[in-house]
């Protein structure tokens, strides 16, 4: 279908909106949007009926909904004052009221006709197959909790759109053969193996996993977790969810190393993306600078790898928020790469928390949410998105959100290369709610795990701050300028995102009484 309104044209098919010929940016979510109410343009549109087309009947919030809402009037000069072209209709829904006109579809010559994509160069992504739980007990039963975890895991790992994750039907073909990890690897065309045991005693289980590096026949990572089985499908889900958390960071580290042994002339994208990645976990203004530099290289090699993309975004407003980088030079480029990766593949969890981030540091909050709950939606175990979503919750007021969404994180991925991070949001939530103590305590623990991370020193300071405690206080602000040289209350008064004065007035008077000017 293709669509004219005022200076705009649609195009269903490509995928396309144009303002006076020229193509205009949109998340694949706000192109499915505008699309639904300007085809049923004749009647008033519900949020059920936008929740079923758009969200395919998965749960969202209204924040989630406005977001996308708003970012549809964006594209089209509309605002939800002048409501000129997608009006809301109060405790009804949404209609399209301008005036339009459905044309048939573009003739296409063959030189207009999209050429098809070249192979993309970073597609080397690891494949990882996940062997069948073997079940060390006594009771036959218990097959069905063994298998039922191996497919939970297996379901939780392929949610990560950076691995390539061997389907059930092809990896449980070994269940019950003693078969050597380097056989599996070979017939199944894979890097990595995922394999382990269930043990049930009485009313406890043990639960063994590894993580094997096929090509060199070692174990990249081993775990085991002791239960109490009161629940079994409860049980089976937490430690699941902890299985595949401590799993990505693994791969990660593991793709690092492998990527460090290769010549410089012989690195592909996927190769710098994880050379990256190192970087960036790392979290000093040095670090984000050389993960930058190779970000860019991987997009020269090919430009629409998104998930370079991401990190790249994801890492330019990492800088704006620890004052490494300026809002106004970093913020068009990190929305510009953010924006793309979601377009490239709006089911990337990592491309949703790049946007996000962008949104947050830039005040646009409800979006920030909402492009914070997709990323939880597509992939409940990301940690930074967790994290992530645990800072935006503060800054919009909801701080008891906050706090709990700051545990999770902390819970869920404990050997987490951002642990530190999430401890220091912890932190923030507590002082936020006046518990000066317990905020102390927790930008401490923040700062055992990392002593350079700026937002840990800033919630020691504030916090010492308010409590009286002039000593922390002198040495958060001497720590805090050694990290952070340009901090300054100018600084903290302009360039976080607040949405209540009364929050920012409080910090403020948190680093006044700590001794910042």
């Amino acid at each position: 279908m293709r669509f004219r309104f005022e200076n705009h044209e649609l195009e269903s098919e490509l995928r396309e909106l144009k303002r006076d010929g020229v193509l205009i940016p949109m998340q694949p979510q706000v192109f499915d949007l505008l699309l639904f109410l300007i085809a049923h343009r004749d009647r008033v549109v519900s949020k059920d009926d936008l929740v079923a087309e758009v969200w395919g009947n998965r749960p969202i919030s209204d924040s989630a909904l406005n977001s996308r809402i708003n970012a549809a009037r964006k594209a089209l000069q509309d605002d939800g004052k002048a409501q000129r072209l997608i009006r809301t209709i109060p405790r009804k829904g949404f209609r399209f009221v301008g005036e339009c006109v459905e044309l048939p579809p573009a003739a296409q010559s063959p030189a207009t006709v999209p050429a098809p994509a070249a192979a993309t160069v970073a597609s080397d992504r690891p494949a990882i197959a996940v062997l069948a739980f073997k079940n060390m007990s006594d009771d036959e039963e218990q097959e069905y909790f063994c298998d039922g975890i191996s497919e939970d895991i297996l379901t939780a790992l392929s949610r990560v759109r950076w691995f390539f994750v061997i389907a059930r039907n092809s990896s449980f073909t070994y269940k019950g053969r003693n078969v050597h990890i380097r056989q599996i690897a070979e017939e199944l065309r894979v890097r990595y193996v995922v394999e382990g045991s269930v043990r049930k005693a009485g009313d406890r289980v043990r639960i063994s996993a590894q993580l094997n590096d096929a090509t060199t026949e070692s174990h990249i990572w081993a775990e085991h977790f002791d239960r109490k089985l009161v629940d079994v499908f409860a049980v089976q889900d937490e430690i699941t969810n902890a299985i595949v958390a401590a799993l990505e960071p693994q791969i990660y580290a593991a793709e690092n190393f492998r990527a460090q042994r290769k010549p410089p002339a012989n690195l592909d994208a996927w190769d710098l993306l994880m050379r990256a990645l190192s970087h960036y976990w790392r979290v000093t203004r040095e670090d984000h600078v050389v993960a930058q530099a190779l970000l860019q290289k991987a997009i020269a090699i090919d430009p629409n790898y998104g998930q370079a993309l991401s990190v790249l975004a994801a890492s330019h407003m990492f800088g704006v928020h620890l004052g490494w980088a300026e809002l106004a030079k970093a913020a068009p480029l990190a929305e510009q790469a953010a924006t793309t990766a979601v377009q490239l593949d709006h089911e990337d969890a990592w491309a949703h928390t790049a946007l996000g981030s962008v949104y947050f540091s830039t005040r646009r909050l409800d979006d920030a949410l909402s492009e914070f709950e997709t990323a939880l939606r597509l992939n409940s175990n990301f940690c930074l998105a967790q994290g992530y979503y645990a800072l935006a919750l503060s800054y919009a007021g909801r701080t008891e959100d906050s706090f709990e969404a700051a545990q999770r994180a902390i819970r869920l991925s404990p050997r987490d290369p951002s642990l530190a991070i999430y401890y220091g949001i912890a932190g923030y939530a507590r002082f936020m709610t006046r518990q000066y103590d317990e905020a102390i305590a927790l930008a401490r623990e923040a700062i055992r795990h990392r002593g350079d991370l700026t937002g840990a020193y800033r919630v020691l300071a504030v916090s010492a701050g308010m409590s009286g405690d002039t000593s922390t206080a002198e040495m958060a602000i001497a720590e805090l300028r050694r990290t952070q040289p340009n901090i300054s209350l100018s600084w903290i008064a302009t360039q976080l995102p607040w949405r209540n004065e009364a929050d920012r007035e409080h910090y403020l008077e948190g680093f006044r009484r700590a001794g910042l000017t």
